[in-house]
């Protein structure tokens, strides 16, 4: 069974007296034990969409429904949903232990169950030894697991996240996402995660939601977006991307100093490829594989791999991400004429 169903929900709202839509016809399924991200930048829709499930807007029009019942007028504390906010929304002045118990004690579930309940999510979010500590004591990664501890131990059928770990600096949202990722699998409840970030909804979710000015633009799997996007918007959100424009004859697409190869594809196209998909080379390739020529504008060393930006004759840019490894192709720099080339197959057209 679907945990989720949006069936056509719109958001309307009256701004200088111009009817403003938020969210524009959002219809999709999210499956029991799914962990399912929104994803989009500022202004799309995601988090407006998320508090639709929660209850804390009211669609226009359309459906909510849960576990198949309608609940679109139903109040947020009658939805066995819960929310963890980006704030965490602790109360400062109690423990952990009395943090997590609260809603079980507002619940008056007896002492007993309330108990074993504590102990097993703490257990969960790797807090152990720590019951006793004040909000004020622990790192922002630990009141994150607070936050989640206090939301999961009233098992609800469904966890709302709301751009929860973007308090977070960089290596402990990166560690924090793959403990979510884990929390998640050892629950088995369903996760609704909001973010802008695309590497986290990349390295944590099932399927994603990509949203666009009130619209999906893309509903898939991780892999399935970021190789095969829906859209030029899409493209271009998720990761970084090459867009080629032109026209296509017996699948070759000729641009400036070059061709892409494009099987079975003859016309007007837009092609994405991916930047680590292209090799950099001294000289041009065979004609199995795409093929241009360029000249080095811009050399950037990011560690673990350089990042090119390559100047067509045309003036186009193309961007290029080569591993350091003892097998790199070549290793170019500012000023260099060289050749790019990728195989056909990570030549993928753009539908729209």
């Amino acid at each position: 069974m679907d945990a989720i169903q949006l069936d056509g929900v719109v958001k309307e709202y009256v701004s200088h007296g111009e009817v403003v839509q938020a969210v524009k016809g959002v219809t999709l399924d999210i499956a029991e034990g799914e962990f399912f991200s929104l994803l989009g930048p500022s202004g799309c829709g995601k988090t407006t969409t998320m508090r639709m499930i929660a209850g804390f807007e009211e669609p226009t029009r359309g459906a909510v429904r849960l576990y198949g019942k309608d609940v679109t007028d139903v109040p947020p504390n009658k939805r066995d949903v819960n929310m963890v906010f980006q704030s965490y929304a602790l109360f400062p002045h109690m423990s952990v232990w009395d943090n997590v118990a609260f809603g079980l004690k507002q619940k008056k579930v007896p002492t007993a169950e309330i108990r074993q309940r504590v102990t097993e999510m703490l257990e969960i979010v790797a807090l152990t030894g720590r019951e006793k500590r004040r909000p004020r004591e622990m790192s922002g990664g630990q009141q994150q697991r607070v936050a989640l501890a206090r939301a999961l131990v009233n098992h609800p059928r469904a966890l709302l996240l709301d751009e929860p770990l973007g308090a977070l600096d960089l290596k402990l949202r990166q560690a924090m996402q793959l403990e979510l990722k884990r929390i998640q699998r050892e629950v088995g409840i369903t996760f609704v995660y909001v973010t802008h970030d695309q590497s986290e909804a990349l390295t944590m979710s099932d399927r994603i939601a990509v949203m666009n000015d009130g619209l999906v633009d893309q509903l898939a799997t991780p892999r399935e977006i970021y190789e095969q996007p829906a859209s030029t918007f899409v493209a271009g959100f998720i990761g970084t991307s090459n867009l080629i424009a032109g026209t296509a004859t017996e699948g070759v697409l000729k641009i400036s100093g070059g061709r892409v190869l494009v099987p079975g594809h003859d016309g007007e196209v837009t092609v994405t490829v991916r930047p680590e998909k292209i090799a950099i080379w001294t000289e041009e390739q065979p004609g199995d594989l795409s093929s241009v020529r360029g000249t080095v504008t811009e050399v950037v060393y990011l560690g673990t791999y350089n990042n090119y930006t390559v100047c067509l004759a045309d003036g186009a840019e193309i961007t290029v991400f080569q591993q350091n490894a003892v097998d790199a192709t070549t290793t170019a720099e500012r000023g260099d004429s060289v050749w790019l080339s990728w195989r056909p197959q990570h030549s993928y057209v753009i539908g729209r």
